[in-house]
């Protein structure tokens, strides 16, 4: 425990050091060079806020992202379970025409998987939740702030944030009828140049060791495996 608990945290410093901002991912996917293709992707970090290295790692690699980005951390909570309707938390990064989101998926230690449907199907119905719940509370919002302007420019907002609303969730149900493809990161920690003999064992073989013979999340999921990429990036300590 002493040695998954060292490089666990090792390693998740290493993601929070090395997170890419919002306005990073802005960036990369209005980059010329960049292309868009239909589908929606999902990626799966340890990270709850921020996005994810590996993300930088795939598009240096691979010049194209999908329509509609999601990126899901999946945590285990110390209560017997969790309910359907408060299992997902969704973050939406800015602006919102790029279609990238965050989400939290929260289990119970009693929870089992995808016992109700499949898991995309799941998340992809609740995104679309989240998006007409939020577009309500911001149309709430600019309401109440222009409580002293005409009626009809309060009808006019409203109409403005249901075509939005719409708008959205229509990609977000188109993207998943096209494909879904799920990015699972394979990665690879290493001890680096210089370590002591002691830090390279604990690293490069016990670590390795109990790696090998964890469930992967991939499998807890159920995910596809004609739906699944996996995605190689070594960290170095």
């Amino acid at each position: 425990m002493c040695v998954w608990n060292y490089v666990y945290r090792k390693k998740y410093h290493f993601e929070q050091e090395h997170k890419i901002s919002p306005l990073k991912v802005k960036e990369t996917v209005d980059e010329a060079n960049y292309h868009r293709l239909p589908g929606l992707a999902i990626f799966y970090s340890e990270l709850v806020h921020g996005i994810p290295p590996i993300f930088k790692h795939y598009v240096d690699n691979v010049p194209a992202l999908h329509s509609v980005l999601v990126f899901v951390s999946i945590k285990s909570l110390p209560i017997s379970k969790v309910s359907v309707d408060k299992r997902f938390l969704f973050l939406r990064v800015k602006p919102c025409d790029v279609y990238v989101f965050q989400c939290v998926v929260r289990y119970g230690y009693s929870d089992e998987c995808n016992t109700e449907e499949p898991f995309e199907r799941l998340l992809v119905e609740r995104l679309k939740e989240f998006i007409r719940d939020d577009s309500i509370a911001k149309s709430n919002r600019v309401s109440t702030e222009q409580s002293n302007m005409v009626l009809e420019n309060d009808c006019e907002i409203q109409e403005d944030a249901k075509f939005l609303m719409e708008r959205d969730v229509e990609a977000v149900e188109r993207a998943y009828s096209v494909r879904v493809v799920h990015f699972v990161g394979e990665l690879d920690v290493i001890a680096g140049k210089g370590s002591n003999t002691a830090k390279k064992f604990v690293i490069d073989y016990a670590y390795h060791f109990l790696e090998r013979n964890l469930r992967q999340s991939s499998k807890l999921l159920h995910i596809p495996r004609k739906h699944m990429l996996k995605v190689g990036m070594i960290y170095e300590f």
